[in-house]
């Protein structure tokens, strides 16, 4: 048995965050890409859901048309410090 616990995202932006922890938003993905590596993970969110929460993603960088978007992290994930927090 396994000790580790994975976190449950219960809505798109906080599954983005997980593909962006697991660096999989290092290269470009187009959205289709997107929809299977949370497919893989058991996520199924509405389309609209997915494309609001890509929208608004302050890591990640847009790239190209209207029909085409790609999507990419804009820096690298790196958990928050603890001590950061207590100010």
């Amino acid at each position: 048995m396994a000790n580790r616990i994975n976190k449950i995202a219960k809505t798109a932006p906080e599954a983005l965050k997980i593909l962006w922890k697991d660096k999989v938003l290092f290269k470009s993905k187009n959205v289709k890409e997107i929809i299977a590596a949370l497919e893989k993970r058991g996520y199924n969110f509405t389309d609209k859901n997915l494309m609001m929460a890509l929208k608004s993603a302050k890591f990640l960088t847009r790239k190209g048309n209207a029909k085409n978007y790609s999507y990419v992290q804009k820096y690298p994930f790196i958990e928050e410090d603890n001590n950061d927090k207590k100010s």
